[in-house]
């Protein structure tokens, strides 16, 4: 894969964890979008593909084992996502206050970029659709595209 390619992958990426960011701050139809425990741990699976990309363009040598790890990074935030579409599906499944919440707000990183990493809805919310999509089905589809994307380009012979 080209560098540009990795640098659209990148910023791709950190433009939907952009997106997530303004969602929650503003909100949407006059509903606040608080991220759940879920929502926290797709936003790292998104900036894992982001930095893994930046990586790959800026040390040539290990661009294939960063290729890699963007990989599974996209398999982890669509195994995440996947998981919170379950939960939309299956509300009585959910107890409430998430134990995940508790140990993802204890972070370090947490405490210092509030606004990214802390979590504060419920996982099994129902949220008005943004054209016709729950944002956990948004971020299902997007972390499929980019695991498949990654996946085929991983195995590509490049053409250097």
């Amino acid at each position: 894969m080209t560098s540009a390619r990795y640098l659209y992958i990148s910023l791709f990426s950190l433009g939907l964890v952009a997106f997530a960011v303004v969602l929650q701050q503003t909100g949407y139809q006059g509903v606040s979008f608080l991220p759940c425990p879920l929502c926290i741990l797709q936003r790292v699976g998104y900036l894992a593909i982001a930095v893994s990309c930046f990586l790959a363009v800026g040390i040539a040598p290990l661009r294939k084992l960063f290729h890699g790890l963007a990989v599974l990074s996209a398999a982890y935030g669509l195994s995440v996502a996947a998981r919170q579409v379950w939960l939309l599906s299956h509300p009585e499944a959910s107890c409430g206050i998430d134990p995940l919440e508790v140990w993802i707000n204890q972070f370090q990183l947490t405490n210092g970029l509030p606004w990214l990493f802390k979590a504060d809805g419920l996982c099994s919310a129902k949220l008005p659709a943004i054209l016709g999509l729950q944002v956990p089905e948004w971020s299902l589809l997007w972390f499929g595209v980019l695991f498949l994307i990654l996946l085929i380009t991983f195995f590509r012979k490049s053409r250097a």
